[in-house]
């Protein structure tokens, strides 16, 4: 993808998110992809004060000595960035030309609410935050699509079962 067709990316992220009007124009012109399938429900098993929970984010962040999100494949970049939960408010970047982060920028609990968990779990509401979380970017089209779902998807879903993550927030951007 070239610089301009990234620029052209911003600057329409930009422009729907002060024009809501050309958003909803822009949200009914898009066909999601839909897999054919039931969304597999999974009812926690114990009391949420008792569950480990862990985020994930489709928001493209990623700690600043990671490699960033490739933003030169117009399908996206299906891959995925484990986040440290105790480091990540030491220094991020969103890699993610597709929305406007730059409220995102100022605040991470606006995509990854990490610092609003932590205090669920001070209060008693859930108890115990993973230490590790994980990052997509939430752009993934055409032949990348079998890759995140065959492949990334089922490899954070193993870390999840290794860490004994009982829920996890999604948190999209």
């Amino acid at each position: 993808m070239s610089l301009t067709s990234r620029f052209k990316n911003r600057l329409i992220a930009k422009v729907i998110t002060r024009y809501p009007s050309l958003a909803q124009r822009f949200i009914s012109a898009y066909e999601p992809w839909e897999s054919g399938e039931a969304v597999p429900w999974a009812p926690p098993q114990k009391p949420l004060s008792e569950c480990k929970l862990a985020l994930v984010t489709t928001s493209g962040v990623h700690h600043t000595a990671q490699e960033p999100f490739d933003m030169q494949d117009s399908d996206g970049d299906p891959t995925f960035r484990t986040i440290d939960g105790a480091t990540i408010t030491n220094g991020y970047k969103i890699t993610h030309d597709y929305y406007d982060h730059s409220d995102a920028e100022k605040d991470l609990n606006i995509i990854f609410p990490l610092d609003r968990i932590m205090e669920l779990q001070q209060e008693g509401v859930i108890g115990q935050l993973a230490d590790t979380h994980y990052s997509f970017m939430g752009h993934i089209d055409g032949r990348h699509i079998a890759t995140l779902i065959g492949q990334a998807a089922k490899q954070v879903v193993e870390k999840l079962r290794q860490d004994q993550v009982d829920v996890v927030l999604l948190t999209p951007a």
